[in-house]
């Protein structure tokens, strides 16, 4: 069944070929298939609505349509993976016809796609600007490792969370969970546009992390709680992790 556009979402995923760790990462073959394709794959599974590729290579745009997927190029010079899916977003709907964008990073080919809907679920309430996605963080190191993103926030209901600060130190203290930021979000076209807009602010410049550009401009932030962790691809030893995972899955299909 195909979902109203007012209550669905266009699902952009921003890929680039430049990466120091990984180069050409969004081509990096996963069990026969670039990985791009496999992020296009999770997003079309989680039914929320079309998905597109923002990218700055036509090698990329020739993986995705050989795929069967959508892609648009997008100027390389954009300062950051956002912009791309605002640019991304103009370009195939300048009608607006969707009111949500979904920004899924181009490398996560292993997300639950009920974590991309998880992201998506909290702008069913209109005063929410932004929807993103964080799950516990199990272990001690996790708890005081910088790379873990921590997010901060008040309950306000069954697994969510409306954010107060995200930071990379070890917070909040006293006894309780602690939940690690996933870097997926789900924004209000009309955020978007606002949020491209702004200048970096002062303590995402600090921490090195942009969504607190929005939340230091009084827009708000809810956070779906998931039990995935979803994993990154970030570095060649990401990635074999990753093949030996889609592997196992071939020789163990239960």
């Amino acid at each position: 069944m195909t979902t109203p556009a007012s209550l669905s979402a266009l699902v952009v995923i921003p890929a680039r070929m430049a990466s120091t760790r990984l180069p050409d990462k969004p081509l990096a073959l996963i069990a026969g298939k670039p990985m791009i394709a496999h992020v296009i794959d999770r997003g079309m599974a989680a039914e929320i609505g079309p998905v597109v590729v923002a990218c700055d290579h036509p090698d990329i745009k020739a993986a995705v349509e050989a795929a069967g997927g959508t892609a648009v190029m997008t100027d390389p010079d954009l300062p950051s993976g956002s912009d791309r899916v605002r640019a991304a977003a103009e370009a195939v709907d300048p009608q607006r016809a969707y009111d949500i964008v979904l920004n899924l990073q181009g490398d996560v080919p292993l997300i639950d796609p009920e974590a991309i809907r998880a992201a998506f679920d909290p702008l069913s309430d209109p005063a929410v600007d932004i929807g993103t996605i964080a799950t516990e963080i199990r272990s001690e190191e996790g708890r005081t490792d910088p790379s873990f993103v921590k997010t901060v926030g008040t309950p306000i209901g069954e697994r969510r969370l409306r954010a107060l600060y995200f930071t990379r130190a070890t917070a909040p203290t006293g006894p309780g969970p602690l939940y690690q930021h996933i870097g997926l979000y789900a924004y209000r076209r009309t955020s978007l546009d606002r949020f491209v807009s702004l200048p970096p602010s002062s303590l995402e410049k600090r921490e090195s992390l942009e969504q607190l550009r929005a939340l230091e401009a009084g827009m708000r932030i809810d956070v779906g709680l998931i039990d995935s962790v979803p994993m990154d691809v970030n570095t060649p030893r990401d990635l074999e992790a990753v093949r030996a995972i889609f592997a196992s899955r071939v020789s163990n299909p239960s």
